[in-house]
């Protein structure tokens, strides 16, 4: 069921009300508190964008293998803008891009039950009709920017929730493996030397090779593969 607001502090917020179940949706004409990845803010114009979160509860899947969850929302993200003719990437770890501006945030929160997961909030924004953004942002980009008009924002979010259930089952049918290999296939400047910001500031240089299955980055630098954490790395754009 999808449950309309004019206004929320932020759809994960909201979604985290137990009254939720597996497969509803919070969709929100506005945020005032939205966030993204590493704490940052999500912002957005009030009408123009999407602004949802997904609630699931993947109580089969192991908490080891939650980055599997993240690659099926990314995915998705990745086939639905397909759809239109716009031809994106994954910036690890879910970011969405197109060339290298980013047009869709994601957060996942998830909840354990012991040793699985209990109930994943899929919190997603995407920049759907907004032509304008504020000068501290460094490089957005809309679904409307890139195609030169604007989109019916429901009928993209029908399109999103049917790629992401058809790649969720494909996930609990034990194809983990499949969606891995199309998750690093379609990412963010894959095999391109790239500059790299470390968690103590220092400037790295090195090329993405792979992806680990349990979500870390592997470079290939000066000194061979490395890997890294979310936390420990950054792209410098």
């Amino acid at each position: 069921m999808i449950y309309r607001f004019d206004t929320l502090s932020s759809t994960n917020d909201e979604a985290r009300n137990p009254r939720y179940l597996h497969g509803d949706i919070i969709l929100a004409d506005y945020q005032t508190e939205g966030r993204g990845q590493r704490g940052n803010s999500w912002s957005s114009v009030q009408g123009k964008n999407l602004m949802f979160s997904l609630v699931a509860e993947p109580v089969w899947l192991p908490a080891s293998e939650q980055f599997s969850l993240l690659e099926c929302v990314a995915l998705a993200l990745v086939d639905t803008l397909a759809h239109y003719g716009i031809d994106a990437t994954i910036k690890w770890t879910n970011d969405i891009y197109v060339g290298d501006r980013k047009l869709v945030g994601v957060l996942i929160e998830n909840s354990l039950g012991g040793h699985h997961l209990w109930r994943s909030i899929i919190g997603v924004g995407i920049n759907v009709n907004q032509s304008e953004f504020a000068p501290n942002l460094p490089n957005p980009t809309s679904m409307s920017l890139e195609c030169g008009r604007e989109f019916p924002r429901e009928d993209i979010l029908e399109l999103f929730v049917e790629h992401f259930w058809r790649r969720y089952e494909v996930l609990k049918s034990g194809q983990a493996d499949t969606l891995h290999r199309e998750y690093v296939q379609r990412m963010f400047r894959l095999n391109v030397e790239s500059t790299f910001r470390l968690s103590d500031g220092t400037l790295l240089r090195g090329t993405i090779r792979n992806v680990a299955p349990h979500g870390d980055l592997i470079i290939d630098t000066d000194h061979g593969l490395q890997q890294f954490l979310f936390k420990q790395i950054a792209f410098v754009i």
